[in-house]
């Protein structure tokens, strides 16, 4: 019986597309803290290959794409597409795809005080998980400028679960 993909050594990356690519470098490095890696593109095929390898109109054009690292975390992949079949609504984490971005810091507070005062609007207030297998945790949700949900996670003394469990969740703070 197989155990998952042979030779899988963990996540690498994570993707996702965004309406205007400088805006979302921007943010990225200058208020996130991230660093750009390097940059390609654009990719533009006259066959169906787009539709083969990727799953978008055959006509979709990558404008850009660029890696980006923020410290000790798997690195993530901006897109700036272009398609006849764009859709510009974003995706609710209640959708099928839907997603966000979490960041790790060390203190909740002085976290959120920067990013208000570079003016990022945020989804409440921090929480606190006060019982469960996340006892410990605290998180809030932020937008990006596009309107991308991200996420502030902090939990300084691990998790409740941890204390029962012979595997834990990889942590950037490790």
């Amino acid at each position: 019986m197989s155990k998952g993909i042979p030779g899988l050594a963990g996540s690498d990356h994570i993707g996702f597309t965004v309406p205007d690519i400088e805006e979302a470098t921007r943010f990225f490095v200058d208020v996130i803290g991230c660093i750009e890696l390097f940059e390609v593109g654009p990719f533009v095929a006259h066959d169906d290959w787009m539709t083969e390898h990727l799953n978008v109109h055959p006509r979709a054009v990558i404008e850009t794409l660029r890696m980006l690292k923020c410290r000790n975390g798997p690195a993530f992949e901006i897109f700036e597409y272009s398609s006849p079949d764009q859709r510009e609504e974003l995706p609710k984490n209640s959708d099928h795809g839907g997603h966000h971005l979490a960041f790790y810091v060390e203190d909740m507070d002085a976290a959120v005080a920067y990013l208000k005062s570079h003016g990022v609007r945020f989804q409440g207030e921090p929480s606190y998980m006060e019982q469960g297998p996340s006892k410990g945790l605290t998180w809030v949700y932020f937008l990006a400028p596009w309107g991308m949900q991200l996420e502030l996670v902090s939990y300084q003394n691990g998790l409740a679960y941890e204390a029962t469990s012979d595997d834990i969740m990889w942590s950037p703070k490790s």
